[in-house]
């Protein structure tokens, strides 16, 4: 059996970034989409993407799941680490402080960074223990939905 390994990846990639759209976040593609995201006032979460296994089998689910609690971000938004290069590491640039890390999730208030849950925080971890991480943050520095 013959497998094409790049048509393999694009629909690997296509669920993944589809996953996020279904779940409400805005996908950013260039350095100025994700300049204009971060300006808006009020918190937003940025989920990192990746296509690694980490990112399929418990960030992006954890992303959607964190969203069903009394408190959440303004704004929700991923870039793609590895597919939109120039986006991410411009959205990476506002992380001051942490390393580059995919997946992984950052949370911004009025553009600023306040918490990070980086990969090694995911990674081999249960979903919903980043769902836990996620929500305690929107505890934090979020308003009541």
């Amino acid at each position: 059996m013959n497998i094409d390994f790049n048509l393999f990846m694009n629909d690997v990639v296509r669920q993944a970034r589809q996953d996020m759209e279904e779940a409400g976040y805005t996908e950013l593609t260039t350095p100025e989409s994700v300049d204009e995201a971060f300006a808006k006032k009020g918190t937003t979460l940025v989920l990192v993407n990746s296509v690694c296994g980490c990112a399929g089998g418990i960030a992006r689910p954890a992303a959607g799941y964190s969203l069903h609690y009394k408190k959440k971000p303004d704004h929700l938004v991923t870039v793609f680490a590895g597919q939109d290069k120039e986006a991410t590491e411009k959205a990476r640039s506002y992380f001051t402080g942490y390393p580059p890390s995919s997946p992984s999730f950052a949370l911004l208030k009025d553009g600023q960074i306040v918490k990070m849950v980086e990969r090694h925080e995911i990674e081999g971890h249960d979903p919903m223990e980043v769902v836990g991480k996620l929500q305690h943050a929107f505890e934090e520095y979020c308003d009541e939905v």
